[in-house]
Order: C-alpha cells, then sequence, then structure tokens
C-alpha cells in the first residue's frame, strides 16, 4: 500500500521523511488520542463541512504540548485524499493509502504535533531570555512561512497566530538588545577613552617610571576585557593607546639611557677623588690638608650617583682615606692639647710667682718681672680658651709694677711700649686664630710681626730702665 501526498506516491518505507516539509522536530509527551467524533464516511461522495475556524490568539507558553485533534481540522475522502481545513478554506496535503482513515487521521496528526512542539520550544526560549532574540525571530518566521504547505492536520490558523505573536515579541525583545548593545558599547567606548587618554598623560607627563610602566600594563590587561565596540572606534582607541605606549617607552629609554651615562661620569669623577684623597691621607699639615679634605667632599657631592654598588664601594674607599688623616690629626691634636695644657699649668706657675712679686722695690720688681717674662716666652703656646685669661693676670701684674712710683720715668715712654706690647700680643693671637684655620700663609705673616713688635716692646722697655 502507498501514501501518495498533494497528488505524489511513494513507498511505504519512506512515506513520512519524503512527504513533510518541515524540519524534524522533538516528540511531544505522550498524551489520550480522543476517539473520533463521526464514523468513517461512506464510499461515494461527501458533502464538504464548514470550515470551523478557531480565533487567532497568542498561545501561553506551556511546558508540554497537548496533542491536537486531528478530525476537527480534516477529513479523509474515501479514495484516501487528506483534506485540511482552515479559515481560509480547504487544501489537500496528500492522498493516504497505506491504511484506514484513522491511520491517516494519527500520522498527519503527529506532523501537527512535532511543529505545535516547535513553537512551543520558540515560546520557551523567549520567554526566558536565555536565547537570541533576532534567531528565535528568524526561526519564527521560517515556520510559519512552511505553514501554507504543510502536510499536517491540526489548528494550523492558531499555530500562525502564535508564531505571529512570538515574531512581534521576538522584534520588541531585539529593538531592546539592541538599545541594551548600544549602552554597553557607549559605556565600553567611554571606559576605552579615559584608559586611552590616562595612558597619553603617562606617556607626556610620567617619572615614576616603575609605577607608571605598572600603571600602562594594568591599563593593557584591563583593555583586553572591554569588547562589544565599534570596530573603527576600536581600532582608533587601540591606535591612540599604541602610540602613547610606545612614547612612554621611548621616554623611559632615554631617561635611563641618560642615567646610565650620567652614572658612568659620575663613577669616573668619584674614582679620581679617590685617588686625590688616598695621595693626601699621610700629610701631616694639618690646617692645609683638612681643608683639601673639605674641598675633596663637596666635590664628591656634586659629583653624582653611580650605580649603588659602584657608589658604595668607591665611598668606602674615599671615607677610608678620609678617615685615615683625620684619625692621625686627632691624634696629632691630641698629643698638642696634653702639650699646650701642660703649658698652661707652668704659666699659672710663672704667674702665680709673678703676682707675688713686691713692687715697693721697682728695679728689682722689674728685674724678677723680666725674668719671668723670658720663661713665660719660652714655655709656649696654651689652650686657646685658657690664653685670653692667663695674659690678661700677666698684663695685670705688668701694670702694676709698671705704675709702681720710679722717680722720674716719662709716661708717654712708658705708655708707648705698652702699646707695643698689646699689638705684639694682638698679632700673636692672629696667628694662632690662623694656624688652627689652616691659613698657614697668614699664620706665618702675623707670627712675624708679632715678633717685630715685641722687639720694639722690649726695646721700650730696657729705655726705660736705663733712665731710671
Amino acid at each position: 500500500m502507498t501514501i501518495t501526498e498533494s497528488g505524489g506516491s511513494q513507498d511505504a518505507g519512506q512515506q513520512t521523511a519524503e512527504a513533510d516539509n518541515t524540519a524534524p522536530a522533538p516528540e511531544a509527551p505522550p498524551s489520550p488520542r480522543p476517539k473520533p467524533s463521526a464514523a468513517r464516511p461512506k464510499p461515494g461522495p461527501a458533502p464538504r463541512p464548514v470550515p470551523r475556524p478557531s480565533t487567532p490568539a497568542a498561545a501561553p507558553v506551556v511546558n508540554t504540548v497537548p496533542s491536537s485533534d486531528p478530525h476537527r481540522f480534516g477529513r479523509v475522502d474515501p479514495d484516501g485524499t487528506v483534506w485540511l481545513i482552515t479559515a481560509s478554506g480547504e487544501r489537500t496535503i496528500g492522498s493516504w493509502q497505506a491504511g484506514d482513515a484513522e491511520a491517516a487521521y494519527a500520522h498527519f496528526g503527529r506532523r501537527f504535533d512535532d511543529l505545535q512542539t516547535e513553537v512551543v520550544l520558540l515560546e520557551t526560549r523567549l520567554a526566558s531570555g536565555a536565547g537570541d532574540a533576532r534567531k528565535i525571530k528568524s526561526a519564527a518566521s521560517t515556520l510559519a512561512d512552511t505553514l501554507p504547505e504543510a502536510h499536517v492536520l491540526g489548528d494550523v490558523d492558531a499555530l500562525a497566530a502564535r508564531l505571529a505573536a512570538i515574531v512581534e515579541q521576538a522584534e520588541g525583545a531585539t529593538q531592546q538588545e539592541k538599545a541594551r548593545r548600544e549602552e554597553l558599547r557607549a559605556a565600553n567606548t567611554a571606559r576605552k577613552e579615559a584608559l586611552a587618554a590616562e595612558a597619553e598623560d603617562l606617556a607626556a607627563n610620567a617619572t615614576q617610571w616603575k609605577a607608571a610602566g605598572d600603571r600602562m600594563r594594568a591599563i593593557l590587561d584591563e583593555w583586553k576585557t572591554i569588547t562589544g565596540l565599534d570596530r573603527k572606534v576600536d581600532d582608533a582607541l587601540w591606535k591612540r593607546y599604541s602610540a602613547a605606549r610606545e612614547t612612554f617607552n621611548r621616554r623611559r629609554g632615554s631617561h635611563f639611557a641618560e642615567l646610565d651615562r650620567e652614572r658612568a661620569g659620575a663613577k669616573q669623577a668619584k674614582e679620581a677623588l679617590c685617588e686625590r684623597a688616598e695621595a693626601l691621607c699621610d700629610s701631616t699639615d694639618w690646617g692645609p690638608t683638612s681643608g683639601l679634605f673639605r674641598d675633596l667632599l663637596t666635590e664628591w657631592k656634586n659629583a653624582g650617583r653611580a650605580s649603588k654598588d659602584v657608589d658604595d664601594a668607591l665611598w668606602q674607599r674615599f671615607k677610608a682615606a678620609q678617615d685615615r688623616f683625620f684619625a692621625a690629626r686627632n691624634a696629632a691634636t691630641a698629643e698638642r692639647d696634653a702639650e699646650f695644657r701642660a703649658n698652661a699649668e707652668a704659666k699659672e706657675a710663672l704667674l702665680a710667682e709673678a703676682e707675688r712679686i713686691d713692687a715697693s722695690d721697682v728695679d728689682a720688681a722689674r728685674a724678677a718681672l723680666r725674668a719671668i717674662g723670658d720663661k713665660w716666652d719660652a714655655i709656649g703656646k696654651v689652650p686657646r680658651e685658657r690664653t685670653a685669661d692667663l695674659e690678661r693676670r700677666m698684663r695685670a701684674v705688668e701694670k702694676k709694677i709698671r705704675d709702681a712710683p720710679t722717680g722720674g720715668v716719662d709716661p708717654e715712654a712708658q705708655a708707648r711700649a705698652d702699646q707695643f706690647r698689646e699689638r705684639a700680643e694682638q698679632f700673636e693671637r692672629q696667628a694662632e686664630k690662623a694656624a688652627a684655620a689652616g691659613k698657614t700663609k697668614d699664620a706665618e705673616k702675623a707670627r712675624a710681626n708679632a715678633e717685630q713688635w715685641r722687639q720694639w716692646a722690649d726695646a721700650a722697655a730696657d729705655s726705660l730702665s736705663r733712665k731710671r
């Protein structure tokens, strides 16, 4: 036996696949099929039934698809011709020769159920929002286009209405989805524009190279996570970021190249300073050499920095030479200070002796004072902080004896002799200060002046003694 659909005939084993104009759909869950509402028509022409159209309405989304009653939407003629009844009239969907009419109803009813299952799936995907609305709309439109030629028995009009509702709802969802995409595209474009502007600012102004380099890499990582932009806009923004990164890398490379040159120059300069310091470290000319070391340290500070390990090693070398000189100078100074303290004690003893001189015998007092003065000069220097006090006390003794009544001493000559001695003492103090400051030439000049004034003072004192 064979089945023909829309005027064709096929072998019974191939009838279902070749007669179906739609893609295979999942089988609906089985449910009891109602009994036919009328007996099978007798042979002979039968009156054409009046179509009973369904009211078009959007079908609610359900989880299961009940089987439809093919008897309500079609008929099978005694000769096997199968008719589909729709609101627009009747059309033949095939010729059934493979069994009785009930088998035809069951066969074409199952095909309608398959179509209905596809519609339910589209409704479910659209309602859940899980599918692409544009694809759902396209699938619904394609399925709707097949209904006029579909070889099925069922409420095709209701199915067409549901598909139209799906298309309409999908169109609205598509517009909403498009608006969301546009909003997301605008937001992502703004994010990339901000990142590109930040990269350009770093490229132009950054000087904290490590932090800026880390931020450049972070910008790139964030950039890769931002998608959905217009291709041309995305390409233009990428060119901005890429150019900024290239500018930053050039500036950073130039900075470190210049830094390497500066470090090499600093290394060379500091090596020369180390050699000069090492040449001075054994000097015993304490004052001038101390000044030279101060000058070397100033040059060191102005020489810049080499790389850390090199700079540290050179500083240790320079400091070792400096420490060696100042350790020797401090030892010599300590020895000199001990000598000066001993000198101060000796002058203290002479002062005590001078302060006990009896001024009643002027000649004897002056002779004793001259003897003490010779010993005083021979003792040498005392600590600087003791000099003024000791000299003040000696001047007081000299004044006491000078002012003692003598009978005929010229006051002007005496004042001149005292003035010479004071000038000599002033130059001696200048010589001590210059020597302490490392000014050798100034110290020598002051000593020469002091010696000259001391000679004049001694000559004036001798002249006064002879007049007495």
